[in-house]
């Protein structure tokens, strides 16, 4: 079992910066490709951004690049999503999640399924 928390959600206004970490805890954290996600209210879970278990390669999606980064901290445990120049469309509860390092990471990270952990979950509020 792997256990994940995550932190550092909060109410921001557009334009502002906030740095998420999830913490891992049970299993060996370096045994795991990470990535965020995002869920809006009524909408599906979306892919944000991963990182192989190495941090050798990551991977965001088109509409975050350039202001959302994914890293890790192996020896802390830790992955983080810096989010900078948020806009209100970033409004969700972002999810970070674990799934066994795989040299197919970067044909299944975009799909939440085929994850094995996930976190709960902590809300970032982006108002205009």
């Amino acid at each position: 079992q792997v256990q994940l928390v995550e932190s550092g959600g909060g109410l921001v206004q557009a334009g502002d910066s906030l740095r998420l970490s999830c913490l891992a805890s049970g299993r060996t954290f370096s045994n795991y490709d990470m990535g965020w996600f995002r869920q809006a209210p009524w909408k599906e879970r979306d892919f944000v951004a991963a990182i192989t278990w190495s941090a050798d390669k990551s991977y965001s999606t088109e509409s975050v690049k350039g202001r959302l980064t994914i890293s890790r901290d192996n020896a802390k445990n830790t992955v983080f999503l810096q989010m900078n120049n948020l806009k209100p469309e970033d409004t969700a509860v972002y999810y970070c999640a674990a799934q066994r390092a795989s040299p197919l990471f970067v044909a299944t990270m975009e799909i939440p399924d085929n994850y094995d952990y996930w976190g709960q979950g902590t809300q970032v509020t982006v108002s205009s």
